[in-house]
């Protein structure tokens, strides 16, 4: 026997509306799908009658029937037949919603904006960048190569969610952490009366000029390898700034002075140039991760565990 079904007045429809739930389209497109109650009710594990209220009620709300029922049998109305892929889609959409919420909430997707030094590409930070894609392969990870001080800029206007920065400079508003740390060397002309030897102290470089990175990349990373020889009486003579280290490593190739430079430059430099341990001093220069105080965006803080067990490796 057919469901009775109330007559509503239209201006009862969105009231009515209003009290469908997400259950009452599961229990319909169960009953749909099984054309049988109890088959139904089993799958939803509930007892059948609770379950021909729920549908009931939905009729109601609908002013349509969605089954027809006899004592043999179950079977969808014209309305239910409608209704059924409208049913799935609503249920499929609210749990991509859900999903993409949650996924938002864990930090696996949007944009994520990382400032960062080059020459920390010579270090860990391919790994960092290869690691974060591999476990978060749906957030776009925007890369923005620059100068320590730039990055820096760029994280107190927020155009930069993180940085990776070399030696920064202290800044009220943005927390470092060190992810890797390396000596200095000292880079000569293959041609130089000292680049046959093994090491060098650094005293030897009194006389050279340097060939050197402009300031304005950032004081404290322009600052720091000049520090070493302040110990032995002097502070190098910059002839020439160049702000790409395979520019100043050429320029040196080339016979433009010497310099001083993280331990990573031995990667790329050329056969023009000579890399050698510095003796008796035991500045390191740093690779450091950059974040604002009080961050808490998922996406972030993603990124700076996984910078962080990098270190720790």
């Amino acid at each position: 026997m057919t469901s009775n079904i109330l007559v509503r007045r239209d201006y009862d429809v969105l009231d009515m509306d209003q009290d469908i739930e997400l259950r009452h389209l599961r229990y319909f497109v169960a009953v749909a799908e099984e054309l049988h109650f109890g088959r139904a009710a089993q799958r939803l594990h509930l007892s059948q009658p609770p379950l021909s209220q729920q549908i009931q009620k939905l009729e109601e709300i609908l002013g349509y029937a969605l089954f027809t029922r006899t004592s043999r049998s179950v079977r969808l109305t014209v309305a239910g037949d409608a209704f059924l892929p409208r049913a799935r889609r609503t249920l499929r959409n609210m749990q991509r919603d859900l999903d993409e919420t949650r996924s938002i909430g864990r930090g696996e997707v949007g944009s994520l904006n990382v400032g960062f030094v080059g020459s920390a590409m010579l270090t860990t930070l391919p790994g960092i960048f290869r690691e974060y894609r591999e476990a978060y392969p749906r957030v776009h990870l925007r890369l923005h190569e620059s100068f320590t001080s730039r990055v820096m800029e760029g994280m107190e206007s927020g155009t930069l969610d993180a940085g990776i920065l070399r030696d920064g400079d202290p800044m009220e508003g943005l927390q470092v952490s060190t992810i890797y740390s390396e000596p200095y060397v000292a880079v000569l002309p293959a041609t130089h009366r000292c680049a046959a030897q093994k090491s060098i102290s650094p005293g030897m470089l009194r006389d050279e000029p340097f060939v050197h990175y402009p300031q304005t990349a950032g004081a404290r990373a322009f600052d720091k390898p000049l520090s070493i020889f302040e110990e032995y009486g002097f502070r190098p003579h910059i002839a020439q700034e160049a702000s790409h280290w395979l520019t100043i490593l050429s320029l040196i190739g080339a016979g433009f002075g010497v310099s001083v430079a993280p331990a990573c430059v031995r990667r790329i430099a050329s056969p023009s140039v000579v890399c050698l341990p510095l003796r008796g001093t035991k500045v390191m220069s740093h690779i450091e991760l950059a974040w604002l105080s009080g961050e808490s965006r998922p996406i972030v803080e993603a990124f700076m565990h996984i910078a962080a067990k990098q270190r720790a490796a």
